[in-house]
């Protein structure tokens, strides 16, 4: 299965708690780390999505997009060992040509160090956004000189795998430019836990309450 989650609520857990918004950042790459070992470990699911960086989170203030950046690179760094250790392999989507050349090289040596991995991918979309990514797959489509189909838009997507669960945390009930094209189809579970207090217990309960939906795809 694909499992997408729309990683929310680092900044209120922090405001919470009287601490600086990095902090809970830094608290929600600790909770990044839990979940994609339990996915790991878990056969049933193929593809973990986290929506960690979006093309629309430029806006933020200039120092909390200076310290992310920083921070994603020091996970990469760090989780190498964790990625090898439980056999997960890295994936990006998104367009990283704006992140820094330095912050470029760390995301694509991390792929080629997992690449052969298969217990689970792991994909994080950074400066991704879904209308970006399917305006982007159209371009591809007829620069390749294909029909213009849903087949052909979906190959040619960033992401060309259907998301069977999508999680949102933090009580927010909106999908936020995620996956648009993949989600058709999703079924959607939406947790008012903020995302530095999200389990793998959480996770594992709303797993078994989505097997027990019936997902019928349009048809009867």
């Amino acid at each position: 299965m694909h499992l997408a989650i729309i990683m929310d609520g680092n900044g209120r857990w922090a405001k919470q708690r009287g601490f600086p918004r990095t902090k809970g950042h830094q608290k929600g790459v600790e909770v990044v780390r839990e979940i994609t070992t339990y996915c790991a470990k878990n056969p049933e699911i193929e593809i973990l999505t986290l929506y960690a960086f979006s093309t629309e989170n430029w806006k933020r203030p200039k120092s909390e997009v200076k310290f992310l950046m920083k921070l994603l690179d020091k996970y990469l760094q760090k989780e190498l060992k964790t990625y090898i250790q439980n056999d997960i392999k890295f994936e990006v989507i998104g367009d990283i040509s704006k992140f820094s050349p330095s912050l470029q090289k760390r995301i694509l040596t991390t792929k080629e160090a997992t690449k052969n991995n298969k217990s689970l991918t792991q994909v994080l979309a950074l400066n991704y956004g879904s209308k970006d990514e399917i305006t982007r797959a159209v371009k591809k489509v007829v620069q390749k000189k294909e029909k213009i189909t849903p087949e052909n838009i979906q190959k040619n997507l960033d992401m060309p795998k259907d998301v069977d669960l999508l999680i949102r945390t933090s009580g927010e009930m909106r999908v936020s430019n995620f996956l648009l094209w993949q989600i058709a189809y999703a079924e959607m579970f939406f947790t008012k836990t903020l995302w530095p207090d999200f389990t793998s217990e959480e996770l594992d309960k709303i797993l078994k309450e989505f097997k027990k939906r019936e997902r019928r795809f349009g048809g009867i």
